[in-house]
């Protein structure tokens, strides 16, 4: 969430346009979708352990090659390179969770994934003021030790496998991956994931750059709401995952979409820098989708190929997501800013709908 934030002074070093900016955002989400298969087959057949540990190392090293980039070429392939090193963390974190607390999944869920937003809220103020003060290159570089913080922490507290080891083979079994996947309530939850992917990483990808660039708020300001918008996120996934846990699926998501297509509508028509506050709390409602969905659909897949579907899953919705960020550049690029976010506010009005109709959930 760094390169949101810092993105117009990325694209002040790199002479990029609106269009090649959400391209670098887009290359860094597919390569963090493309990880995520590979990285769930890993997790059945190594165990979670050692690959939260190796990603949390491979993400510092590849965080340090962006940071150093001379040029845009080194830039967009270190960004990729990172993209795909922290994509093994995205399966194993959920997997190990439903081996620990099956019974309350949902709730461990939202506050693991609330925790990532603690993160979220504090690292991207900071690097913009960083960015700011100094270069964008150091805003960068306060997370390179904090990433060799983890690692450390990860050998120290997690526990050591908690199920039998699947073959290599079982766990690349294709025909059982697509019979899982192909399941209608599965392939229902799926297409939801996708769609909010399409609209929240259109979101977080040029929120900063919209407040700056259209709005005229200042970069300070305009960092310190991205940074407010996912410390939201702490409160909104415990309370997401609990509510999946107590009352299941269909009244929280139907809350949450409609909540956030009100405030995507609403963006463009704001203009006191004081009402962009409440619009983004509104917002931050689609911060607790994914948590209700993932726990639903983590808890239907198979034991012993959990890693390998969710993996698959998550590819899927996260690649369609990725592609999101430059389309959304691209019409932005053509002086349909506010357009662009009205675009995702009828995507979120569609999801609510869908959810809507949906019997099963």
């Amino acid at each position: 969430m760094i390169y949101p934030a810092v993105l117009p002074h990325i694209r002040g070093t790199y002479n990029l346009t609106l269009t090649t900016s959400g391209l670098l955002l887009t290359v860094l989400w597919i390569a963090y979708a493309s990880g995520q298969l590979p990285g769930g087959i890993l997790a059945d057949w190594v165990g979670e352990r050692p690959l939260l540990i190796t990603s949390s190392l491979l993400a510092a090293a590849m965080l340090a090659l962006v940071i150093v980039a001379d040029s845009a070429v080194i830039l967009f392939s270190a960004t990729a390179l990172f993209g795909a090193g922290t994509a093994l963390y995205g399966v194993s974190r959920f997997t190990i969770l439903g081996k620990i607390y099956s019974e309350q999944l949902g709730t461990a869920t939202g506050a693991t994934m609330a925790a990532g937003d603690i993160g979220n809220a504090v690292m991207p103020p900071a690097a913009g003021f960083i960015a700011t003060a100094m270069a964008w290159q150091y805003g960068f570089g306060l997370a390179v030790p904090l990433f060799l913080l983890a690692a450390v922490g990860l050998w120290a507290t997690l526990p050591k496998r908690m199920s039998t080891a699947t073959s290599l083979r079982e766990s690349i079994a294709l025909g059982d991956i697509l019979s899982t996947l192909s399941q209608p309530i599965v392939l229902r939850g799926t297409i939801l994931l996708v769609l909010w992917a399409v609209i929240i990483q259109a979101f977080m990808g040029f929120y900063p750059t919209y407040l700056i660039d259209e709005k005229g708020i200042s970069a300070r300001i305009a960092t310190a709401l991205f940074g407010f918008f996912f410390a939201l996120g702490i409160l909104m996934k415990p309370v997401a995952g609990r509510a999946y846990d107590s009352i299941g699926v269909r009244i929280p998501l139907l809350a949450l979409m409609s909540v956030a297509s009100l405030a995507l509508a609403a963006l463009p028509f704001v203009e006191a820098v004081w009402l962009f506050v409440p619009v983004t709390v509104l917002a931050s409602s689609l911060l607790g989708f994914e948590t209700i969905v993932i726990s639903d659909l983590t808890r239907r897949l198979p034991e012993g190929t959990q890693g390998t579907n969710l993996g698959a899953l998550r590819t899927v919705y996260l690649a369609l997501g990725a592609l999101s960020p430059v389309l959304f550049g691209a019409i932005a690029e053509q002086e349909y800013f506010d357009e662009a976010f009205l675009g995702i506010a009828g995507l979120a009005a569609i999801v609510a709908l869908t959810v809507f109709a949906s019997i099963d959930y």
